[in-house]
């Protein structure tokens, strides 16, 4: 276990994740991690049953929400467990399980409130696997949110994060999308929040058995990022205003969605 005052929280954002999950939670590193939160958003497999032989606190929703949805659980469980510090963990095994102490060092040095796996400064990503047209329009919508948000960030795509509890606590988590466009509005508000944000680079695995969207679905996800961006833009002008984009301290101690249920 960490120091007293890190309680290090991994949650585990699961669809159908049976082949990949087992050896997922067997690397996390124990003497870091002082509990996973898995919580399966309407699998098809037997990723439940697997998350109940590793003896994971599982929680599970009806029926498949979305990754944004299944995030909010997340985040909300693991902030009622008394977690210090969030890691987001996908049980794909796409990312390396063993860096979660570097994924959660500048937290806990108290130099960064948010903290991202960069596959970007990982090596060369197209050498691991990443397809030509995933890399370029991953290079061209992180130079467009470095320029809209005033950071120098090597990637913001990344699945592979930590947060600081007050960082989620700062932000209104609940009105941001089911989809997957939720970690790029979730960005806004931290960069809006004024939160301090950091990289640590992470290698990255491509094989059959990684969740990886395709080409249709990047397309529908660059756009919506651009519609985020632009809302966002007008937000900080003042031109239209969002809840969404302003801090509100403790509002994202919420009780439970209907389709959450823990077993």
């Amino acid at each position: 276990m960490t120091d007293a005052k890190s309680k290090v929280v991994v949650v585990m954002p699961a669809y159908n994740a049976a082949k990949t999950l087992r050896m997922t939670y067997q690397e996390l590193p124990r003497d870091v991690v002082d509990l996973v939160i898995l919580v399966d958003d309407g699998s098809k497999d037997e990723t439940i049953q697997i998350a109940r032989e590793l003896g994971l606190e599982i929680f599970v929703h009806n029926r498949n929400y979305g990754y944004g949805a299944n995030q909010k659980t997340c985040y909300r469980e693991a902030l009622r467990a008394g977690a210090d510090i969030v890691v987001m963990v996908h049980p794909d095994y796409q990312y390396d399980p063993t860096l979660v102490p570097q994924i959660i060092a500048p937290i806990q040095a108290g130099t960064a409130d948010v903290v991202l796996g960069s596959r970007l400064l990982g090596g060369d990503v197209m050498k691991q696997g990443m397809p030509w047209w995933k890399f370029i329009s991953n290079r061209f919508l992180t130079e467009l949110e470095n320029s809209v948000f005033g950071l120098k960030l090597a990637e913001y795509h990344t699945g592979y994060r930590a947060y600081r509890r007050s960082a989620l606590e700062t932000v209104n988590v609940d009105m941001n999308s089911d989809n997957f466009v939720f970690d790029q509005e979730i960005m806004a508000q931290f960069v809006e929040a004024r939160l301090r944000i950091a990289e640590v680079p992470v290698p990255t695995r491509y094989f059959p058995q990684a969740s990886s969207a395709s080409f249709v679905q990047s397309t529908r996800y660059g756009l919506s990022i651009l519609w985020v961006l632009m809302r966002y833009l007008l937000h900080r002008s003042g031109l239209r205003r969002s809840l969404q984009f302003d801090s509100i301290l403790g509002r994202y101690n919420t009780p439970a969605k209907p389709q959450d249920r823990k077993i």
